[in-house]
């Protein structure tokens, strides 16, 4: 199965949908057309094969760097440009996580 995130126009991610393998070289057509659903339609990978991160809800979808990017954790956060993730040091941001 492929993954497909769904960009509106500030290429904020809204959804991710899974298409059947068949139609993964036409997905953007096959969502948006054959499925009627309309919009623009970007593969995603579960494996982080392909755009460097996998999209979620709320990711942004940078055409630069060909890659999804999670929202920023915190002010100081400083985009990896290798991984296209952010790095955080902010101790209170570990406590949130391992809360969680």
């Amino acid at each position: 199965m492929a993954h497909f995130a769904e960009i509106n126009e500030n290429s904020i991610v809204i959804r991710v949908l899974v298409v059947p393998d068949i139609e993964e070289s036409n997905g953007q057509d096959y969502l948006a057309n054959v499925l009627g659903l309309g919009g623009t339609w970007i593969q995603t990978s579960y494996n982080n094969n392909i755009r460097k991160n996998f999209a979620g809800i709320g990711y942004t979808y940078d055409a630069a760097r060909n890659a999804f990017i999670a929202p920023i954790c915190h002010a100081e956060a400083v985009l990896d440009q290798t991984t296209c993730r952010w790095v955080c040091d902010n101790a209170e941001h570990d406590l949130l996580t391992l809360s969680n």
